[in-house]
């Protein structure tokens, strides 16, 4: 990751980013640059709609960004994020490795283009055995700012280390990354910055009696582990916690329902939805955000073995329901389904789900947003949205009718983990929220977890989509709580 200063006077011979935004045809001007770039730029950007200008003054660099001024203050702002990452690939490919960034902006668009030039530095070069292996040249960036304070850019960079934390777990192979590696990886971090953990195995999981984690893990060879993470900074102002769910099927085949060769390509990614979770427990911890925060992470593969589930059995579950399986590449919900009745232990306030759950999420909003559910959630799902356009990790959310209940109903059980093709995204949180008496949110990031082609600042491969969505929205349930009778700590 490149790292960061605050200056409050350029240097000398130093490449150097001016930004603007402006409206289209209006000029650009500056006392820091001098009357013959300004008049091209001016002249190219009225005529030509060009935004981007770099001289090469032998010493240094002068680059010149326009970003053209929008209504929508979030996608404003996004587009800023996206200059970052545009602006990090030209030093690249020029070995400019030191960068001093100027803007006439307000403190939001200067942080956001340097949020956005920071995630797009992360690269995942573990095992590129080439001693001059491919990696970002440009290491370090000054912001000259006077609305930007040093304390800002630390938390900009605690964000993004728990965001490539996420990447690098979503981007390491099964092959070195199992359920038990994923739980020492969530019991690491969590030293780092203070968590209580405690890590279940195999045995641990048996006596309180899955069923649906030990179902799925039956075809494999390595054991299970469901992790427990929690934060209760002494200054919570919640009673009781924010509870995060992250799916952690570390490989997918699909079991005895094996998937067709391409589909299990990236599977390695499916555990993408408790890395971001844990994560983003990680940053809010970093952060010092006075909420208490509690994190479940069910964590098995899913493997075609001799013992494998297969369709057609029962199994009952940890809250004692009985599930009739009907296609054991749906899998995710069963490991997520223990998980959400055992959050009834902590008595929580909200609980929020993340997984990459169904395809059917991604045919139906693509690689733009999180698909989303909820029951009995309403206020908590307005504030998450509005979080999620700020940080532009946006929310698209599905009816949940009672309807939909129908579709998963069992002729022989209490119900079926799997409903028909139609609205297979809507079923899926309808087999979740089966588990559950809470207010309860269920994001199916399937979508967005892992992109096969580089993506603006966010890059190809992991993506750490939904971090800084759940960063965010903690920060604003701390506020919600502050307000809130039932919600705040009692004194």
């Amino acid at each position: 990751m490149i790292s960061i200063d605050k200056l409050v006077v350029g240097k000398s011979n130093v490449s150097t980013l001016f930004a603007f935004i402006r409206r289209k045809g209006e000029i650009v001007s500056s006392k820091f640059i001098d009357s013959a770039k300004l008049n091209f730029v001016n002249r190219q950007w009225q005529e030509n709609g060009r935004d981007f200008f770099s001289f090469n003054c032998i010493s240094h660099w002068v680059l010149i960004a326009i970003v053209e001024e929008d209504k929508d203050s979030c996608f404003q702002v996004e587009m800023l994020r996206r200059l970052g990452g545009r602006v990090l690939d030209f030093c690249d490919r020029e070995y400019i490795k030191d960068l001093q960034f100027v803007g006439e902006l307000d403190k939001e668009c200067a942080l956001a283009y340097v949020e956005g030039m920071l995630l797009a530095s992360y690269t995942f070069d573990n095992y590129k055995t080439d001693p001059k292996r491919v990696i970002h040249p440009f290491d370090h960036l000054d912001v000259i700012n006077e609305h930007v304070e040093t304390e800002d850019l630390q938390r900009l960079l605690i964000v993004a280390r728990a965001v490539e934390k996420c990447k690098d777990l979503v981007n390491e192979p099964y092959c070195s990354l199992n359920a038990e590696g994923l739980a020492a990886a969530f019991v690491n971090m969590s030293h780092e910055v203070g968590i209580d953990v405690e890590v279940m195995h195999k045995q641990q999981i048996e006596a309180k009696q899955m069923g649906g984690i030990l179902a799925v893990n039956k075809g494999s060879i390595d054991p299970p582990t469901f992790t427990v993470m929690q934060y209760s900074p002494e200054n919570a102002v919640n009673e009781k916690p924010l509870v995060l769910v992250g799916k952690g099927l570390v490989y997918d085949t699909g079991g005895l329902n094996l998937k067709p060769g391409d589909y299990m390509n990236d599977m390695k990614e499916d555990m993408a939805g408790a890395a971001v979770m844990a994560c983003a427990m990680y940053a809010v911890a970093a952060l010092g955000l006075p909420v208490k925060v509690v994190g479940l992470f069910p964590s098995t593969d899913n493997r075609p073995g001799g013992d494998a589930y297969a369709s057609g059995d029962i199994v009952n579950m940890y809250d004692g329901t009985n599930v009739e399986v009907v296609n054991t590449d749906a899998e995710g919900r069963m490991i997520l389904a223990d998980a959400l009745a055992y959050a009834k232990e902590f008595s929580p306030a909200l609980v929020i789900d993340a997984a990459t759950l169904t395809g059917a999420a991604s045919r139906a909003i693509g690689p733009y947003g999180i698909a989303c559910v909820e029951k009995d959630a309403e206020k908590y799902m307005d504030c998450l949205c509005g979080c999620g356009e700020q940080v532009y990790e946006r929310i698209a959310r599905f009816p949940f009718w009672r309807e939909y209940d129908q579709l998963i109903k069992s002729d022989i059980a209490d119900i079926k983990n799997c409903g028909p093709a139609e609205a297979g995204m809507i079923t899926a949180g309808k087999f979740l929220a089966y588990f559950t008496d809470y207010p309860f949110i269920h994001l199916d990031i399937a979508g967005v977890a892992m992109f096969d082609k580089k993506n603006n600042y966010t890059g190809k491969g992991a993506t750490g989509f939904g971090v800084r969505l759940i960063v965010e929205f903690a920060d604003a349930f701390a506020s919600m709580c502050k307000h809130d009778k039932y919600l705040g700590k009692k004194i």
